[in-house]
């Protein structure tokens, strides 16, 4: 019986390990595999406990109540994104339960290696898991469609290597007083979470739906368009984000061009890659000036060249905003009153969001993690006049060579770095020549910058991500 119970708690405690995990990589068993960012924590609490039950379990009950499972709850304390008890956890939960019922009845009367029947209890919990998961979601996926052409929106969606969500702020912001705009929220790209989000919030009176489509493997944003079927697509800059998954620059391009391939595809508008259906902003986008105090450019439309000026940050945006300009004129025909429209929007939270607060300036650009909007944001607080402190953890999905670069402009224009996170602790800290610091506990950089930071300094939070990367 005390066997049994062993093999209970032990399923439990290591099907708790494998659901939080697969739940941070949004339930995708081949991230979890091929991308992991903390392969590690695979061997201590999946590989490790896995083996010693198969090879030692005889005596794995002392593992398991003195070893593996305070160094389980120590690690729970410790990660800052904790599983988040939804729908598919609890089923997930059951199954892990009926699986390890059945295995428990045939050990009782067999005599087979229980750390063998165990990894089959927790494969076969995993699979059966996926194949309940996608028959729900095809049932999901059909009443979002009736229910997408019951309201029958505009629908708009925006891709491309970075600025996704910015751009499909800016079109909503541009768009919400003369329409009823609906947006997704947050950062929501995937097929899944816009099923979600038109079975659940999107609204009935919404005239013009206004989506975003991310990828992390060919095909992602076919699936989402030829679902979406929506009449404009907007494909903003493309460059070496996720380049860990599409290895080239050429297969990111050839996914982010899949924003074409929607069936009522009416205009699309597109910074650099060309199409049949696409205005190509590359050319139209002049005389960029960004600086602390906002960003000024001049847009070439239909001929005829126009200023712009916003208070929203950065160069890149003046890309973003020509973007989601040139979207709005489909509906709002008047160029002008689109210009007061620019000189009124307001930031993304957490991307080049300037703060003051205590006679110091803060730059919240925790959301931006690619090489690019990084290296522009330095060039913004460059000119700053005082002392200027930057706290980051590198780059994600990111090779070696980017985050050599990274540390080099670092070197260039701050006075002190504040190094987050395990990630890219190792180049930055053997890169960057400045002082730094390199922060393991996340949870003490509030009382490191009270300690460190004054009056009259900038703070320039760059990137950020979750404690298992």
């Amino acid at each position: 019986m005390f066997d049994l119970l062993v093999h209970f708690i032990t399923a439990y405690a290591i099907g708790f390990y494998l659901i939080t995990t697969l739940q941070w990589y949004n339930y995708k068993v081949n991230r979890l595999i091929f991308h992991f960012h903390n392969y590690r924590w695979h061997v201590f609490y999946l590989i490790i406990p896995i083996i010693t039950y198969i090879f030692a379990y005889k005596f794995f009950w002392i593992y398991l109540f003195f070893g593996y499972i305070p160094a389980l709850i120590f690690w729970f304390k410790k990660i800052n994104k904790p599983l988040k008890i939804t729908g598919r956890v609890k089923r997930f939960l059951i199954i892990l339960g009926f699986s390890e019922t059945f295995a428990l009845v045939f050990m009782n009367k067999t005599h087979y290696n229980p750390g063998l029947v165990l990894l089959v209890v927790l494969l076969f919990t995993v699979i059966l898991s996926e194949v309940i998961e996608e028959i729900m979601f095809l049932n999901f996926k059909k009443q979002a469609k009736k229910r997408l052409q019951k309201i029958s929106p505009k629908i708009i969606t925006v891709t491309g290597s970075y600025g996704k969500t910015s751009i499909k702020n800016f079109i909503h912001q541009l768009l919400k007083d003369d329409f009823n705009a609906y947006k997704t929220p947050r950062s929501v790209n995937t097929l899944k979470g816009i099923v979600l989000d038109i079975n659940k919030d999107l609204p009935e009176n919404t005239e013009i739906y206004i989506t975003e489509a991310g990828a992390r493997e060919r095909g992602d944003i076919r699936e989402i368009v030829k679902f979406l079927e929506n009449e404009y697509s907007v494909l903003g800059k493309i460059g070496p984000q996720h380049i860990e998954y599409f290895k080239t620059l050429d297969k990111i391009k050839k996914t982010k061009s899949e924003i074409f391939e929607s069936p009522k595809l009416k205009k699309a508008f597109s910074y650099e890659i060309p199409h049949e259906k696409a205005v190509l902003l590359i050319d139209k986008i002049k005389n960029v000036s960004s600086d602390l105090n906002g960003t000024k450019w001049t847009l070439e439309i239909n001929g005829k060249d126009y200023d712009f000026e916003t208070k929203i940050l950065g160069e890149f945006n003046a890309i973003n905003i020509s973007l989601a300009i040139y979207q709005a004129l489909e509906f709002i025909d008047n160029i002008e009153k689109i210009r007061q429209k620019v000189l009124k929007l307001e930031p993304v939270p957490h991307r080049l969001q300037k703060i003051e607060v205590g006679g110091k300036t803060i730059i919240d650009d925790s959301f931006n993690g690619n090489i690019e909007g990084m290296l522009k944001s330095f060039e913004i607080v460059k000119s700053y006049p005082g002392r200027k402190i930057i706290v980051t953890p590198g780059l994600a999905e990111a090779n070696k060579e980017m985050n050599e670069k990274l540390a080099r402009a670092i070197n260039d224009t701050f006075d002190l770095a504040i190094i987050t996170g395990n990630l890219n602790r190792e180049v930055l800290c053997s890169n960057i020549t400045i002082d730094k610091i390199s922060l393991k506990d996340k949870s003490k950089l509030e009382k490191i910058l009270a300690d460190v930071t004054g009056s009259g300094d900038l703070i320039l939070f760059s990137n950020d991500f979750p404690e298992y990367l």
